[in-house]
């Protein structure tokens, strides 16, 4: 494989992995990252999870195309059932929304054992994975947003210690770290969710009164308060 196969969102995603560390990538597609990571000499071994038999496959032959299966496990199971305990000091998951990330990571808390970080790509939701790195000791250390074929990506990186409790809501929403740089895609992203909010909000006023309505469009109220302070 060359370095064009390689997306833009997941070479920062690979961008984060220390050298010299074992990684599990779940979710891992055609085994790109892995791969890529592996090639490269910054990952010394690496799992290759995939849940579906078609992509399974895929990673297979993509490994063996490129000789690399001496390296590189190719695994298939549901997210960190195909780790076994402390044989990764890496878990990447990638591509997926933020409430499952957050799903397969709680599911598999005992395989975090030895984990010392966890480079986490959601495509929405990033939130839920920040509440869930503050509840379960992870320290969010670095956060990165990126745009690429008209979509918006976030990444973040976190790893085992005493997580931060310091932050506000604006910062479990729209990220600690990214407020901080706020450079133009950050600003593009929650301009772009700011009006789609909007629109819902026209929609439910437009609607019958009905109490979940109603505890929808205060949840709406709150992020479009928060957004719009932070965006000032």
């Amino acid at each position: 494989m060359n370095e064009n196969q390689l997306s833009k969102r997941l070479h920062c995603v690979a961008s984060f992995i220390k050298r010299g560390m074992k990684i599990a990538d779940i979710g891992s597609d055609h085994a790109y990252l892995p791969c890529y990571s592996v090639k490269r000499g910054t990952a010394s071994f690496a799992v290759a999870g995939e849940i579906a038999e078609g992509p399974f496959r895929s990673a297979k032959e993509q490994v063996e195309r490129v000789r690399l299966g001496h390296l590189i496990d190719v695994r298939k199971g549901d997210g960190l059932e195909v780790v076994h305990p402390e044989e990764v000091d890496c878990i990447i998951i990638a591509g997926m929304g933020g409430p499952l990330i957050s799903q397969i990571l709680d599911n598999g808390k005992e395989k975090l054992t030895g984990v010392s970080r966890l480079i986490l790509q959601p495509n929405v939701g990033a939130e839920h994975i920040r509440y869930w790195l503050l509840e379960n000791g992870w320290e969010l250390i670095d956060e990165q947003i990126l745009e690429e074929d008209g979509k918006i990506y976030e990444v973040l990186v976190a790893e085992q210690g005493t997580p931060s409790n310091s932050y506000n809501q604006s910062e479990l929403l729209m990220g600690p770290f990214l407020l901080k740089k706020r450079n133009g895609v950050f600003f593009k992203k929650w301009s772009a969710e700011l009006k789609a909010w909007q629109n819902i909000l026209n929609s439910m006023e437009r609607a019958k009164d009905r109490p979940e309505t109603e505890e929808k469009k205060q949840e709406l109220l709150r992020k479009i308060a928060i957004v719009e302070e932070a965006l000032k």
